[in-house]
């Protein structure tokens, strides 16, 4: 990965991000956040364990993730939506330690007991280290939100599950970080909308380069105004 230090310069960057949080703000704001209810935010987590796994080769559907059925990758996906926000403290304390567990829940039953929760390599761990330090940078939640999903995704620092705790990992950062204390913007659906454009600008950020990281993130601001569609708040 090049150096992610000033993305906010990167030329469409910051605004599209600015944009993007209006989106967020607007919805949640403008559908009674104050009033929403815990059905919302699980309902928000099914729909998003849903199209990670999709994402990730599933073929299951939204109404066999709700009902607690579906194939491995459904199952993986859905055990992560189950358990993300209590580890949302961990996360605060030792991502680490949080993004260890994450795939513990996403690889279980499909890698080694000795390789559940733990980097591939020791460069795969120094990689993992060096992820983690993007989240005490001083930039805008979204853009970390965004760095770290594609780090995690294209790094792929467990050797397994990797896709689905990038996407877990950039919900846990929205949360986290206040942008969506109660987790109702749906990322996972902005990126399978536009499935495409996400395969395509990861990519481009594993090859490496600020032109590939500025399409990463424009395509970002883009998803996560996507997801914010998704968003249950919207059946009202």
């Amino acid at each position: 990965m090049d150096e992610p230090g000033g993305v906010e310069r990167l030329e469409g960057v910051g605004s599209a991000f600015a944009a993007a949080r209006d989106g967020i703000d607007t919805i949640l704001r403008d559908r009674g956040l104050r009033r929403t209810s815990p059905e919302a935010t699980a309902e928000s987590l099914l729909r998003g364990a849903h199209a990670s796994a999709v994402l990730a080769g599933s073929s299951s559907t939204l109404d066999d993730v709700r009902a607690g059925e579906g194939d491995p990758l459904a199952q993986a996906a859905l055990r992560v939506s189950v358990e993300l926000l209590g580890l949302v403290p961990v996360f605060a304390r030792t991502p680490i330690q949080a993004l260890a567990r994450l795939h513990a829940l996403a690889a279980a039953g499909s890698v080694p007991d000795d390789r559940v929760g733990r980097p591939r390599d020791p460069e795969a761990a120094a990689r993992l280290r060096s992820t983690v330090e993007l989240l005490g940078a001083d930039r805008p939640a979204l853009m970390t939100a965004a760095l770290v999903h594609a780090e995690l995704a294209t790094a792929e620092p467990f050797g397994s599950a990797d896709g689905l705790v990038a996407r877990a990992t950039e919900r846990l950062v929205l949360v986290s970080s206040g942008v969506d204390s109660k987790s109702l913007v749906v990322p996972e659906a902005g990126h399978l909308a536009l499935r495409a454009a996400y395969e395509s600008n990861l990519r481009a950020y594993a090859d490496g380069g600020r032109r590939g990281l500025q399409a990463w993130l424009v395509y970002c601001s883009e998803a996560y105004a996507a997801g914010a569609e998704a968003s249950p708040l919207r059946d009202r």
